[in-house]
């Protein structure tokens, strides 16, 4: 982990966007699809989309915390999680796992780790950095 301050607020926040995530991909998705109108139809298509770009988010999320050595422990931890979404899903039974789910994880997380790597991994600290200077008056 990185040498953050407010190391406490971090992992408070990681909890939360975690168990954010796990309860959002449990929620009965019975009200999105009617058989009369099919509200919200759209998102029957863009599955996919949603899993990518949250493993992705969660990818960021983590990088801007850790060093470029312990990525490959987000990658691996954000894929036994969404293995783990994905076990749950078809324990229940209003909705349904699906292995292609596991590939936009896949592919959200890979995402993520290349723009980390990129150069925003790390942005925790910037963010420190700014509300420390913000918060005493040094620009």
């Amino acid at each position: 982990m990185l040498p953050l301050r407010h190391a406490r607020f971090w992992r408070v926040a990681d909890v939360a966007m975690l168990l954010l995530v796990f309860s959002a991909a449990l929620m009965p998705a019975v009200w999105f699809w009617n058989d009369k109108v099919k509200i919200l139809s759209w998102l029957q298509h863009s599955d996919k989309w949603l899993h990518g770009m949250t493993f992705f988010v969660l990818t960021v999320w983590f990088a801007g915390q850790y060093r470029r050595p312990s990525y490959w422990r987000i990658a691996a931890g954000l894929m036994l999680f969404g293995f783990v979404i994905e076990i749950c899903q078809f324990m229940v039974g209003y909705r349904s796992a699906d292995w292609l789910d596991i590939g936009a994880n896949t592919a959200g997380i890979l995402a993520g780790l290349a723009v980390a790597t990129a150069g925003i991994g790390g942005w925790c600290l910037r963010v420190e950095d700014w509300y420390s200077a913000r918060n005493t008056g040094i620009d």
